[in-house]
């Protein structure tokens, strides 16, 4: 919160603050300057923030608020001047929004931007989320820095929403299969990437197959239907999809984004009446942990396949060799940051791009023991 200034004869509130100076300005018979950002928040007892926040019709704000900084706006006569978004592009940034820090497959999609940019004048700002952050949170605080443009890796948030951010500031999101006319998106082709995964194992003869995914963030939201799925919905879909038509019972087990999770999960799979003889992991990360689970029972993939997805650098390790599902991370990062440049020098029409996915076949998976 900004304090009032101070004034010769003591400290005035907000509303007399601001008419003090317009009176003073009338008096001397010069023009009245425009009001800025700064008086708003001023004249509605309020942080700067939180009036950027209701201009940009942004989450987190109450009906009170609201109310106060638009009637403070109605009474300044405030119009955000039309040269500041052009403005912004003195600062020369993008802004990234990750889900979390500590995923390969994140860092490869930052690595393909980076490359992209270069030999340009622009520097990322990455946001991470924490555990129990939402999207918004990060993405309101890129705008909230005023960066040229942000690429938004599969978030949770409202399309609507994010279509009135991207009014503002161009966006290209990454993961999530929306369609929208006003922001970019990147995806890679889940449904069949998911389908070689299945196609692979069954192939192989196996039967008892579980999928080890994520767990979901929150509950589902409102308007979930309204938008294109999520990746790890398009692949458990297409899991849930094959068992069923091959008359079998799907086994979804859901776990946290990081492998310690996923390496507890399998020691408990192994140890049950029946355990899997194969194991699709939402990604390369928990497909790590399974690894690891497997090893330390002294097992290998004759007695239980893995196979992951996003083919991260470690997978292609000899001493891991991990089957997964190539979907080009370092391309996708530079496809985002190409995008965001086209919107800066002008472009306006939206652009959907789908990214090939391609099984990578290594030693992990294996025709079953028995």
């Amino acid at each position: 919160m900004t304090s009032a200034e101070p004034q010769p004869d003591g400290p005035l509130s907000p509303v007399s603050a601001s008419a003090s100076r317009s009176a003073s300005a009338q008096s001397s018979g010069a023009s009245p300057r425009p009001s800025t950002i700064q008086d708003v928040a001023r004249e509605a007892g309020v942080s700067r923030a939180a009036v950027s926040k209701v201009i940009r019709n942004a989450y987190g704000v109450s009906d009170k608020m609201r109310a106060q900084v638009e009637e403070a706006i109605e009474r300044l006569g405030y119009r955000p001047r039309v040269a500041a978004r052009a403005m912004r592009g003195a600062s020369f940034t993008l802004g990234f929004e990750i889900p979390q820090v500590g995923n390969d497959f994140l860092t490869m999609i930052v690595d393909g931007a980076t490359e992209a940019l270069a030999e340009t004048p622009y520097q990322m700002i990455i946001a991470p989320l924490g555990r129990d952050q939402k999207s918004d949170v990060a993405i309101n605080s890129l705008a909230d820095r005023q960066v040229d443009g942000i690429v938004a890796i599969s978030p949770r948030v409202d399309p609507a929403w994010l279509e009135r951010i991207a009014e503002r500031t161009p966006v290209v999101m990454i993961g999530r299969h929306d369609r929208s006319d006003r922001y970019d998106t990147i995806t890679g082709d889940d449904r069949s990437g998911a389908e070689q995964v299945m196609s692979h194992l069954v192939e192989q003869g196996h039967r008892r197959i579980t999928h080890l995914t994520i767990h979901p963030s929150r509950p589902e939201p409102p308007w979930a239907g309204q938008a294109g799925d999520e990746p790890h919905v398009v692949r458990t879909a297409v899991y849930r999809d094959r068992m069923q038509a091959l008359g079998l019972e799907p086994s979804v087990i859901h776990t946290l984004f990081d492998g310690s999770e996923a390496h507890a999960t399998t020691r408990k799979l192994l140890d049950s009446p029946e355990p899997p003889t194969a194991i699709f992991a939402g990604n390369d990360t928990l497909a790590i942990g399974v690894l690891s689970a497997i090893a330390e029972a002294g097992l290998d993939e004759r007695d239980v396949s893995v196979v992951g997805y996003d083919d991260i650098p470690i997978a292609r390790h000899p001493l891991v060799s991990l089957t997964s599902v190539d979907q080009s991370g370092v391309l996708m990062g530079r496809e985002a940051a190409r995008l965001l440049l086209e919107r800066l020098e002008g472009r306006t029409e939206a652009v959907q791009l789908q990214i090939a996915a391609t099984l990578r076949e290594r030693r992990s998976s294996a025709p079953p023991r028995c």
